[in-house]
């Protein structure tokens, strides 16, 4: 007779962030210098909170998991594990207390197609 072997489920790792006082102009500015990463922030400035599959516009999971990353190094991202899912959030507070009113005045900038993005939810 064979033994069935138990499936062993792990949780997720939670994802280390940068602390407030350890966020820099220089990684904020080279994670926004990528047009899919600021659709992100955009993107999250707008509502409170997007899974990693919401905010993926179709592109491969590996290049997003990059971007992802890149976000939350900068320390522009919270992202929290619930089971299988990713839950993002702008980590505005973090943000507005270190380097007050620049987020504001980066998602006010025209897009690339010359149109002002919607205004970001409070």
């Amino acid at each position: 007779m064979q033994q069935s072997k138990s499936l062993t489920i792990h949780p997720m790792r939670p994802y280390k962030h940068l602390a407030a006082d350890q966020l820099t102009l220089e990684r904020i500015f080279h994670a926004l210098s990528d047009p899919i990463r600021l659709e992100i922030v955009r993107h999250l400035a707008r509502v409170e909170m997007a899974t990693c599959g919401e905010l993926d516009g179709g592109r491969p999971k590996s290049s997003m998991s990059h971007h992802f990353r890149i976000l939350r190094d900068a320390g522009l991202l919270h992202t929290r594990a619930e089971g299988t899912i990713h839950q993002n959030t702008l980590r505005l507070a973090d943000l507005n207390a270190r380097f007050p009113g620049l987020l504001d005045a980066i998602l006010a900038q025209p897009t690339e197609s010359g149109t002002h993005p919607a205004k970001r939810k409070r």
